[in-house]
């Protein structure tokens, strides 16, 4: 059995750790191609819309991490490209199915398993918080329609810090709005470039959360596949 190291405040992300944002997106997608009725403007299945949403998204998500494009933007230019691939070129269809889509996939709740049983187990031992490069409002609808609200402290998000993970400046707006410090905290995340990079430059542990299987511990301090592994050390 693992040694427990003494920490008291316990910074998880949301999306693809707690909030199994691949699957919420997926049931969203499903009800803007009927919603729009996209096939009959020329996008053949959900499936390439998706895939073509996707490239697109990375490239501008990129861009909006980076501070080089506003969210305003990004919301309805990922799916202008991305209708523009169809031969769609109908800015106002973007920014409908943008708006939609922010709307909407909050709403969809899908977790990963386990998430409320091991913050059930958590919350009366440790400081929860959520720390997010996801849009405040959008992540604040998350946590309430999943009913994970009640376990958290804190919610410290990127547009209330003015900058993104993996940048130290979030964590140090987060142990000042919560009072810890490096030294007594745990990240959990599922991004090595963002979460377990983004801790280890300011002195704090990490866990790397792998539920694909897809990634090796890459220094981690911790390394998990279900969260109900987080009983063992803590």
């Amino acid at each position: 059995m693992l040694m427990k190291k003494p920490y008291k405040h316990l910074f998880f992300d949301l999306d693809r750790t707690l909030w199994d944002f691949d699957t919420s997106s997926i049931e969203a997608f499903h009800k803007i191609y009927n919603k729009f009725d996209l096939k009959s403007k020329g996008v053949d299945s959900v499936e390439l819309f998706i895939k073509k949403y996707t490239y697109h998204n990375d490239i501008l998500w990129n861009q909006y991490r980076e501070g080089k494009l506003a969210k305003e933007i990004l919301r309805g230019l990922r799916f202008a490209h991305t209708l523009e691939e169809f031969g769609i070129n109908n800015k106002e269809l973007a920014q409908q199915i943008g708006d939609y889509y922010v709307e909407v996939s909050p709403l969809l709740v899908h977790l990963f398993p386990n998430a409320h049983e091991v913050l059930a187990y958590l919350y009366p031992h440790y400081h929860l918080h959520i720390i997010t490069n996801g849009f405040s409002e959008v992540q604040f609808t998350k946590l309430k329609s999943a009913k994970l609200d009640k376990y958290f402290n804190e919610i410290i998000t990127s547009e209330e810090a003015g900058v993104k993970k993996p940048d130290p400046l979030i964590f140090s707006f987060a142990f000042n709005r919560t009072k810890a410090r490096a030294g007594n905290s745990l990240m959990i995340g599922d991004d090595i470039g963002v979460d377990i990079v983004g801790a280890r430059q300011i002195g704090m542990d990490q866990v790397l959360f792998d539920p694909d299987k897809k990634s090796s511990t890459d220094g981690a301090t911790f390394y998990i596949n279900d969260l109900i592994e987080l009983k063992k050390f803590l």
